[in-house]
């Protein structure tokens, strides 16, 4: 074989190794988060540095749907414990979003019922270890 096929053929073996690394590390991550991520369709990741991953998604597993939070500090090997970030009762919390910059992770939301459709923020500055008050972002 010669040198310039031996070079695409290397490129290919990694191309599909590569591929297969991402197909396992979705299937570990969907392991890790729980089926409700991809019940919800949605699961929307940042990512920060080398090693930070986050991750939110909304859920109605409690029975009042809520938004869910999950960080990882080693590339998205492994997850810490999930944090319940609008904890509205009787208010639909859906359609998250998520930015992460530096040690920065902003987490927003809407919060619907009958008489109300409001985005809501919450900002943690600590790469996702805590997160401060939710910020109602309309104008009232």
């Amino acid at each position: 074989m010669n040198n310039s096929c031996t070079k695409k053929l290397a490129v290919l073996v990694s191309v599909i190794l590569a591929a297969a690394a991402i197909t396992y590390s979705i299937q570990k991550t969907e392991a890790i988060l729980g089926a409700d991520v991809w019940r919800s369709g949605r699961a929307p990741i940042a990512t920060s540095g080398d090693k930070n991953v986050y991750v939110t998604w909304w859920t109605n597993k409690s029975g009042d749907w809520e938004v869910i939070f999950k960080a990882s500090t080693d590339g998205g090997k492994t997850f810490g414990s999930q944090i319940n970030l609008s904890n509205s009762k009787g208010v639909v919390s859906n359609d998250a979003e998520i930015a992460a910059a530096g040690s920065n992770v902003y987490v927003t939301w809407w919060e619907r019922n009958q008489t109300a459709n409001e985005p809501v923020l919450r900002t943690s500055i600590d790469n996702g270890k805590t997160f401060g008050e939710k910020i109602m972002l309309s104008i009232k």
